[in-house]
């Protein structure tokens, strides 16, 4: 009887080790993602041929922006991370989304986004995410995104797009939502050009 007791006990024990629960666990002060300003109202749909709609193709980043960190430029070639923020996906996958969504809702086309569909797609979106975070030397966010648009006759069109918000302290509660503001900007350039 005190081994069927004692051999639950041992190994809760033996678990108690290897799980934080409780106050241990450093959790950061800021989870940021890019939410849309802009959003396709419930209910909406699109519909049409599948080469009408355009498909949006995940960004690349250089690996400094392929973690769920935010970086922090503090001289030309010296990076750190900003303290308490953390991403709540890669932000390529975040722009990725924000790109869609802004899409779907400014131009009401039919818009696939995620992995490649394998499907004729004419309009596609690809793009490099060059900057993602905050610059310690001008105490501001950016968000700089290279676009390359194919158009369904086969036409290749590259666009930078740019959007910085000065004056900011490096708080994850300053710098998370001027993120977002910056992030929407460009998208909402994007959609404009890419449908244009």
């Amino acid at each position: 009887m005190t081994r069927k007791i004692m051999a639950p006990l041992a190994l809760f024990a033996l678990l108690a080790g290897c799980v934080s629960i409780g106050p241990k666990t450093e959790v950061p002060e800021q989870l940021i993602t890019f939410s849309p300003t802009t959003m396709a109202p419930a209910g909406t749909g699109a519909s049409g041929e599948v080469t009408d709609a355009i498909m949006v193709f995940e960004p690349e980043v250089e690996d400094r922006l392929d973690v769920n960190r935010v970086p922090v430029q503090v001289s030309d070639s010296g990076i750190a991370y900003l303290k308490d923020a953390t991403y709540v996906d890669r932000p390529a996958r975040l722009f990725q989304n924000l790109l869609a969504e802004t899409i779907r809702a400014s131009t009401g086309r039919l818009v696939i986004s995620g992995e490649d569909p394998g499907v004729a797609v004419r309009t596609r979106l690809y793009g490099r995410i060059i900057e993602a975070g905050y610059d310690a030397r001008s105490s501001s966010v950016s968000i700089i995104y290279d676009a390359v648009a194919v158009s369904p006759d086969g036409k290749v069109r590259q666009r930078r797009f740019v959007n910085r918000v000065d004056g900011l302290p490096a708080e994850a509660a300053f710098v998370a939502p001027a993120l977002n503001d910056a992030a929407n900007a460009v998208a909402g350039e994007v959609a404009a050009w890419v449908t244009g």
